[in-house]
């Protein structure tokens, strides 16, 4: 477990952050992304810690049992899961409405369509995703493609006082940076210099074993043996209109052979869940380690013009996809990915220039 000083020093900066929810004053709340991976909750939480602002989770407190990971990393640094301040939590409509709310968005720079009514008081970005040439103007304005957004939090604070980098802390760091970097791994093209190096930093830090705690971390995150195929989707999903097409990607952490067998129907619950959400487009982008890391892709599209439409995009990309069998329905594909490099991240520009350029 983390030292008691870094657990005491996050808690009680989280418990002051609900308190200052109700002061009646103005607030700036740091907002991770909708998908509210292991990366985002840690950012939101740390880079309010170092600015002083309420970091809010973007989802309900009732997904947070989804990001395993999350759940594991968290408690370890020793942070009192009760205080964090979750999406149904703070009323940031009522405090838009009463003037009293900027926002700092960070592992995103571009608003999800329920929250774009927060784009006029938003002041900072600190993200590490395409910059979408969104917010010009504000400070800071952070975009840069490293690995993690956890390096570029490290990084601030770091700059600031290196006091605030105590063990807690920068376990929590650490451990989200080799999770998005699949242990800096350079066959899943996501680690760069910077990452290694903060990786070095944190290491001295914590005094880690970087192998076992990578293990640990992936043991968890892929410890999906109760979720149901909707709970698996939603417990990393994000979305989006493009062009006039509605996109639904889910990172799924287990093979598609092991997610047949749990799911009878696959396409019947994919079925669900996009007429649930009025997706065009659903896709499950599956990846884990068994032995070495593994992608697979399933694409999930009832209309069949537009399927043929993706389908062929897909298979003309250097995605390099090898069909797997297995489907029970025509509207359902089944892939293996042989360029590891595409995430979700690298997967989204490219079906946004299909859908709203053509092909």
């Amino acid at each position: 477990m983390a030292e008691t000083a870094a657990t005491d020093r996050v808690n009680q900066f989280l418990a002051a952050s609900r308190e200052m929810i109700s002061s009646g004053t103005k607030i700036e709340c740091v907002i991770g992304n909708e998908a509210a991976d292991l990366d985002s909750m840690q950012a939101a939480v740390l880079l309010a810690y170092l600015r002083g602002s309420v970091p809010v989770i973007n989802i309900p407190r009732g997904d947070f049992k989804l990001r395993t990971e999350a759940v594991y990393l968290i408690t370890e640094a020793g942070i009192d899961v009760d205080s964090l301040i979750f999406a149904d939590e703070i009323d940031l409509d009522g405090l838009l409405a009463a003037g009293r709310l900027s926002v700092v968005l960070v592992d995103h720079n571009k608003l999800a369509a329920a929250q774009e009514k927060f784009a006029p008081v938003v002041t900072g970005v600190v993200d590490h995703h395409k910059d979408e040439g969104l917010f010009p103007e504000v400070s800071p304005r952070i975009i840069e493609p490293v690995g993690s957004v956890a390096t570029l939090v490290a990084e601030l604070m770091l700059a600031k006082d290196e006091s605030l980098l105590d063990a807690g802390v920068s376990k929590l760091l650490l451990g989200t940076i080799l999770l998005d970097t699949v242990n800096l791994d350079p066959a899943a093209e996501r680690a760069t210099p910077k990452d290694q190096q903060m990786v070095d930093t944190l290491l001295a830090r914590t005094g880690a074993d970087r192998q076992q705690l990578f293990d640990d971390l992936q043991r968890e995150k892929f410890n999906v043996s109760s979720l149901g195929t909707e709970d698996l989707l939603r417990k990393d999903y994000k979305e989006w209109k493009l062009g006039e097409v509605q996109v639904g990607i889910g990172s799924v952490l287990l093979p598609i052979a092991d997610w047949l067998k749990k799911e009878s129907d696959l396409a019947g619950a994919m079925d669900a869940f996009a007429s649930s959400r009025n997706l065009d487009v659903l896709i499950a982008m599956n990846a884990y380690t068994s032995p070495s890391f593994t992608r697979e892709l399933v694409v999930y599209c009832p209309k069949q013009d537009l399927r043929e439409q993706l389908l062929s995009f897909l298979a003309n990309s250097d995605l390099q996809l090898s069909e797997i069998s297995g489907s029970s329905s025509p509207a359902l594909a089944l892939y293996a990915q042989g360029n590891l490099g595409y995430s979700r991240k690298k997967l989204q520009p490219l079906l946004s220039d299909l859908f709203t350029k053509g092909s």
